[in-house]
C-alpha cells in the first residue's frame, strides 16, 4: 500500500471532482483510503457531496465482490478461480460466434469505465469477437445533445467552455437540471452567477432545489420543452432582439428555422407547456438583455423520443441571440456520467471509432485499422444503440459481455430487459458489485475500481484528467485490461490488449490522431502536471510517455505544445463551411400521451444521496440513510382526487408494468405530473413503467415521459 497522499477525482459524476486520498491500513495487509480536500482542482475547489465523500466505503470487502463466480448446474452462483471463469466466458463466447456467426455475440459498457477500458472494450468487439453489437448506458445519458451538438456546431463536446465561464455570464437558461442533487458542487456556479449580478432561469416541471434558486422558474408540461424553446424564439424575432449580424456571418439555415418558430405563437404554446405568456416574455427579457447569456440542458429535454429536436430548438434561440463561440455565452449540455463523455469518444458506441471517428468513414476506418494492426474490412459496420441491442437479447444476440453497467435497473421498460437478459444462452458480467444484472449472469468478474487502478477520464467540459491509483486491490480481485487482455488470448489474439493502462492511452493517442476528439498531445506526465486539459489537443504521438507519477525522466515534450482547447467556436464552428447551422424543427406530442386509462404524467429523475442504478451508493450505510427507497412525488390535488395519504403505498401503472412506492405529497410538482427517482430495483423500479419508444436521430429512449394511471394499494 502507499503511504502518501494521492490527488485523484471522484468515481461518480462527471464532474469529475478533485480529492486526495490517504491510506488507511487495516493492521492485515490492506486497507482503505479516506478522503480529503483537494483545493487546487479548479472545478470543485475542495467541495465533495456526501456521494464523493463517502466513496471509500465501496472498496470495503464487506459490500464489493472479491473473487469471480460461476453458476453451477444447479443455478447457483459459486466462488471460483479466475482461470476457470476466464475459460467459461471464453468458451460461452466462442460456442456462440461459431454456432450464429460473429454478431450473435454482443457487447454493452458503461459510462463510468476510463478511456482507456472504452477503448480496449470497443477494440475487443470488433477486433476480437468481429462482432458490430457493442453499444454502452451512456446512448442513455446524452446521446440527443450530441446528436443535437454535432447537426448544429460539427462536434460534441458536453461544455464547449469551462465551468468557471459560467458565473461571468449575464444569464443561464438552465433546462432539465437539478444540480443540486445531481451535481452538488457544481451548484456555487449557479450562486455566484447571482452574486455578480447576473440571472438564473430554470426550467423543470417541478420545483426542485435548483429552481428553488432561480430569478425564474418555468414549470412546463413534460415532454413539451420543445414548444417551450419555439415559442421563446418566436419571441425574439418578433420583438426583434435577433443578432442579424452574427446570424449572417456565422450561420447558415436561419430562414427555414424562423419560418418553423414563428408557427408557434406564445398562446398556442401556453396551451401546450401551461406556461403563461407573460412569464415566456419575461424569460426573453432576461435572456437577451444582457451582453451574454447561455442555456444548458440536460437529460430533462434530452431523454425524449424527440430530444435531438428540442436541443436543436434551444440551440436555435442561442444562435438566434448571437450566443456560441463568443465569450462567456453559448450552448452547453451537462453531461452525467463520470466518463459519459470519454466514454463515447473512443469506440464503445455503436457507431463511432476513437477519436469520434464515424465508423462508416473509409478514412476513419483505414486510420483505425492502422494503429490495431487489423486489415479496414476485416472491421464491423455500424450496429444497434444500447436500447435495440438489449430487444435483441435471445434472439438475434446470444451471448453478451457487460462491463460496468446494471440494465436490470436503469433500462428503459425494465422487466422486459430483465426478461432478455434472463433468457440468453450465455451472459457475462464484469463489475465491482454483485449488481441486479450481476445475479442473472452464467460468469461474474470482480473487478477494481476508481482508487484501485490509473486511469483517465474525460469531465463534462471536455477536460482529460489522470485519475490516480491510492491503494492495491484486494487479492481476487483484477482490472478490466486485465480481463480483455486474458479473453483476447483466449479467443485467439495474443498481441494488442496490455494490461498497463499508460501503455493503451500511448495506443489511444495514436488512434485519435486527427480525429475530432484528437488526444494526440497528451501524455500521462503532462495531464498530471497540468491538472487535466481540454481536447481537442493536436501534437506529436511518438515523444515519450514519461510516468504517470511525475517522477523519472522528463518527457521529451516539443518546444511549443498544443495548450489545449478550453473553449471551443471562437473563430469558427466544425462544419465544413466554419458555420453553425440551424435547424428547423416543429413541436410535435411525446410517443405516448395522457387518455382515459393512463390520465397522469410520469416523470422520472434522480435524488441527492443515490446514483444512476444504486448499485454503488445503495451499498453505503450514510447514503442509504438518507434515501432508503423508492417513491412517488404527486401534487396535493391528486392526491385528494386519489385519496392518497402522505407516506402511503401508491401503484403506478403504464402500459408496461406497475410500480409500488410511498406517496410524498408536495406542491413542488405539477398536477398533472408524478415524479418517481430510478435508483432501486423490486417493485419500487421506475424504470419498469418507462416507455422505450427512440428518438430517430440519436436513438435516446423516452425515459422523462410516459402516462400512468395512480392507485391506492389496499
Amino acid at each position: 500500500m502507499q503511504t502518501s497522499v494521492t490527488p485523484t477525482h471522484c468515481p461518480y459524476c462527471a464532474l469529475q471532482c478533485g480529492m486526495n486520498l490517504t491510506p488507511v491500513p487495516d493492521g492485515a495487509g490492506g486497507g482503505t483510503v479516506e478522503v480529503t480536500e483537494r483545493a487546487d482542482f479548479p472545478v470543485n475547489r475542495g467541495a465533495l457531496c456526501g456521494k464523493g465523500r463517502t466513496a471509500p466505503a465501496l472498496l470495503s470487502s464487506r459490500v464489493r465482490l472479491t473473487s469471480p463466480l460461476v453458476r453451477s448446474p444447479d443455478g447457483v452462483l459459486r466462488p471460483a478461480g479466475w482461470d476457470e471463469a476466464l475459460d467459461r466466458i471464453a468458451e460461452g463466447l466462442s460456442r456462440t460466434r461459431t454456432a450464429y456467426g460473429p454478431d450473435a455475440c454482443g457487447v454493452f459498457g458503461g459510462g463510468g469505465l476510463t478511456n482507456e477500458k472504452a477503448y480496449t472494450l470497443g477494440k475487443f468487439a470488433r477486433v476480437v469477437l468481429g462482432t458490430s453489437q457493442i453499444d454502452y448506458n451512456g446512448r442513455f445519458c446524452m446521446s440527443s445533445a450530441a446528436a443535437g451538438g454535432i447537426r448544429a456546431f460539427g462536434l460534441d463536446r458536453g461544455l464547449p467552455f469551462p465551468l468557471e465561464d459560467i458565473p461571468r455570464t449575464g444569464c443561464v437558461i438552465l433546462v432539465g437540471s437539478n444540480l443540486a442533487e445531481t451535481m452538488p458542487p457544481a451548484l456555487r456556479y449557479l450562486t455566484e452567477l447571482r452574486e455578480n449580478g447576473g440571472t438564473l432561469i430554470v426550467v423543470d416541471p417541478r420545483r426542485t432545489r435548483t429552481a428553488e434558486q432561480a430569478d425564474l422558474h418555468l414549470a412546463p408540461r413534460p415532454g413539451t420543452d420543445l414548444a417551450l424553446a419555439l415559442g421563446l424564439l418566436h419571441l425574439v424575432v418578433a420583438q426583434g432582439r435577433t443578432d442579424e449580424a452574427y446570424i449572417r456571418e456565422r450561420t447558415s439555415g436561419w430562414a427555414e428555422a424562423r419560418a418553423a418558430a414563428m408557427a408557434h405563437w406564445p398562446e398556442y404554446v401556453e396551451r401546450i407547456t401551461g406556461v403563461s405568456v407573460p412569464r415566456l416574455r419575461e424569460a426573453v427579457r432576461l435572456f437577451c438583455e444582457p451582453e451574454s447569456a447561455m442555456v444548458l440542458t440536460a437529460r430533462g429535454p434530452e431523454q425524449h423520443s424527440k430530444g435531438t429536436d428540442t436541443v436543436g430548438a434551444w440551440i436555435n434561440l442561442c444562435l438566434a441571440t448571437g450566443r456560441p463561440g463568443r465569450p462567456f455565452s453559448g450552448y452547453g449540455c451537462l453531461t452525467g456520467q463520470g466518463n459519459g463523455q470519454g466514454g463515447r469518444e473512443h469506440g464503445q458506441k455503436a457507431d463511432q471509432l476513437p477519436g469520434y471517428r464515424k465508423l462508416d468513414d473509409p478514412a476513419a476506418r483505414r486510420h483505425v485499422a492502422e494503429v490495431w494492426d487489423v486489415d479496414p474490412d476485416s472491421l464491423p459496420g455500424p450496429g444497434r444503440s444500447a436500447y435495440e441491442l438489449l430487444d435483441a437479447l435471445s434472439t438475434d444476440i446470444r451471448a453478451l459481455l457487460l462491463m460496468g453497467s446494471n440494465p436490470v435497473v436503469s433500462a428503459p421498460r425494465a422487466a422486459h430487459v430483465e426478461e432478455r437478459l434472463r433468457s440468453l444462452d450465455f451472459l457475462a458480467v464484469a463489475d465491482v458489485v454483485l449488481s441486479e444484472t450481476a445475479e442473472l449472469a452464467d460468469v461474474v468478474l470482480p473487478v477494481a475500481q476508481w482508487a484501485e487502478e490509473t486511469g483517465t477520464t474525460t469531465n463534462l467540459e471536455g477536460r482529460v484528467l489522470l485519475r490516480r491509483q491510492a491503494i492495491t486491490p484486494p487479492d481476487g480481485v483484477r482490472s478490466d485490461l486485465h480481463v480483455m487482455h486474458e479473453l483476447a488470448a483466449r479467443l485467439g489474439v495474443e498481441k494488442g490488449f496490455p494490461t498497463d493502462p499508460e501503455e493503451v492511452f500511448e495506443e489511444l493517442r495514436r488512434a485519435s490522431e486527427g480525429g475530432p476528439a484528437d488526444y494526440s498531445g497528451l501524455t500521462y506526465r503532462r495531464l498530471a502536471e497540468e491538472n487535466g486539459v481540454f481536447w481537442p489537443c493536436p501534437g506529436p504521438v511518438d515523444s515519450g510517455s514519461g510516468s504517470g507519477s511525475g517522477s523519472g525522466p522528463a518527457d521529451p515534450h516539443p518546444a511549443d505544445p498544443h495548450p489545449g482547447t478550453p473553449r471551443l467556436f471562437l473563430d469558427r464552428f466544425a462544419t465544413p463551411d466554419g458555420r453553425a447551422r440551424f435547424v428547423a424543427v416543429g413541436h410535435r406530442p411525446s410517443a405516448e400521451e395522457p387518455d382515459a386509462e393512463y390520465p397522469v404524467l410520469l416523470t422520472t429523475g434522480r435524488v441527492v444521496s443515490q446514483y444512476q442504478s444504486g448499485a454503488q451508493t445503495r451499498r453505503v450505510d450514510e447514503l442509504n440513510a438518507a434515501a432508503p427507497g423508492a417513491f412517488v412525488e404527486l401534487h396535493p390535488r391528486l392526491a385528494e382526487r386519489l385519496g392518497a395519504v402522505d407516506g402511503e403505498p401508491l401503484a403506478v401503472v403504464s402500459r408496461r408494468g406497475r410500480a409500488v412506492a410511498p406517496a410524498r405529497i408536495t406542491t413542488a410538482i405539477r398536477p398533472d405530473t408524478v415524479f418517481m427517482p430510478f435508483h432501486w430495483p423490486g417493485e419500487g423500479r421506475a424504470n419498469t413503467l418507462t416507455n422505450p419508444a427512440l428518438d430517430p436521430i440519436s436513438r435516446m429512449p423516452e425515459f422523462k415521459t410516459c402516462a400512468v394511471r395512480v392507485e391506492r394499494v389496499s
